[in-house]
């Protein structure tokens, strides 16, 4: 493992320039999906994600691969009202369906509530977020005209336990919540964009690009959810809860700073 350095930005932003300057540089993780940061992570000598710049703990480093539209999780928040704990007791038992793995990997009741969800448009099981400007908040939406006709069966179901009306009472997180959550989640970043090539089945990688992100925008963290960039990501079944998460398209993620400054 390379011997941990500290940096101040400027030394930072040097050391950026020299790792662009080797070209392409091979996967120091193989087979691992993260390989794009955690080979950034060695050649920088850090550990984590966590930039070691003195006095500065806010900062932290992120990369990815160029051109992809994959999702990248913000946080983890599950919704209120919190005394229901609504996924597990509403959500999952009410509008599930069967596990694809129920009788197999898990009991033959196993259900699943897995659902990424965007204010744009409603998903195939009618859900969908709405963002609430008068009333401060963030809420998931069912809207039974709405559900795909394969899913007919698992609608006349819902119509049975929960009735075909929305949600109620609706799940959401307060906007002050939510930007507490934020702030603390999404801190200063250099954010590293790599391409990616393969060669005789090795994976190499050219870091083309450093954007320097600074002050997270709950405005901005808005209007990405009105825009469909930011997701709600439900992934529950019956026998654990694998947690609520906001979720954004990583090409995306400079959206959410107030300041963004080229390096690279």
């Amino acid at each position: 493992m390379p011997e941990i350095k500290l940096y101040s930005k400027e030394n930072i932003i040097e050391k950026f320039k020299e790792i662009k300057a080797m070209g392409w540089v091979k996967n120091q993780r193989q087979g691992n999906a993260g390989g794009v940061g955690n080979t950034l992570e060695d050649l920088l000598g850090i550990q984590e994600n966590n930039l070691p710049i003195p006095n500065a703990a806010e900062w932290e480093l992120k990369a990815q691969r160029e051109n992809t539209t994959s999702l990248t999780t913000l946080f983890h928040t599950e919704p209120s009202p919190r005394v229901i704990k609504f996924v597990p007791s509403v959500l999952l038992p009410k509008y599930g369906w069967p596990h694809k793995e129920a009788g197999k990997r898990y009991p033959a009741n196993e259900m699943s509530f897995r659902q990424t969800i965007s204010a744009n448009t409603r998903s195939d099981r009618g859900f969908k977020v709405e963002i609430d400007r008068k009333g401060h908040k963030v809420m998931v939406s069912f809207e039974a005209a709405c559900v795909d006709s394969k899913h007919g069966i698992w609608l006349r179901k819902v119509g049975k336990q929960a009735g075909l009306g929305e949600l109620d009472p609706q799940p959401y997180w307060g906007f002050a919540d939510l930007e507490h959550i934020a702030g603390t989640k999404l801190l200063n970043a250099f954010y590293a964009r790599a391409e990616v090539r393969r060669e005789n089945g090795v994976e190499l990688y050219r870091y083309s690009s450093v954007l320097m992100l600074k002050t997270f925008s709950f405005e901005k963290f808005l209007l990405g959810l009105e825009n469909g960039i930011v997701y709600v990501d439900f992934d529950a079944r019956t026998g654990h809860n694998h947690g609520t998460k906001f979720r954004v398209r990583q090409n995306c993620i400079p959206e959410l700073y107030k300041n963004v400054a080229e390096v690279l």
